[in-house]
């Protein structure tokens, strides 16, 4: 099967947590992957997502490590509209 990982870059304008991270992280830019796969449809494609990852840490912050962190989707669509409200 095709996959496709995509990438996106979001913003935080204050410090935030998402389900199943150990601490808040602090505001700043962060990358995520969306994992997505083929799906063949008779006339048309279209992808599926079946997964998404977050790197640790902040874009802009120097650290001798980094990771990826698994995430739902739903849960960083509900955090990002929470740190506008609170702009």
């Amino acid at each position: 099967m095709t996959s496709r990982t995509p990438q996106t870059v979001v913003h935080f304008s204050s410090d935030f947590r998402l389900p199943g991270f150990d601490a808040p992280q602090p505001a700043g830019d962060y990358r995520v992957d969306h994992d997505e796969e083929l799906v063949e449809g008779a006339s048309r494609f279209a992808w599926r997502r079946i997964g998404a990852f977050m790197h640790l840490p902040a874009i802009a912050t120097r650290a001798s490590t980094q990771q990826m962190v698994p995430i739902n989707p739903a849960d960083l669509e509900a955090a990002l509209a929470k740190d506008l409200e609170q702009s």
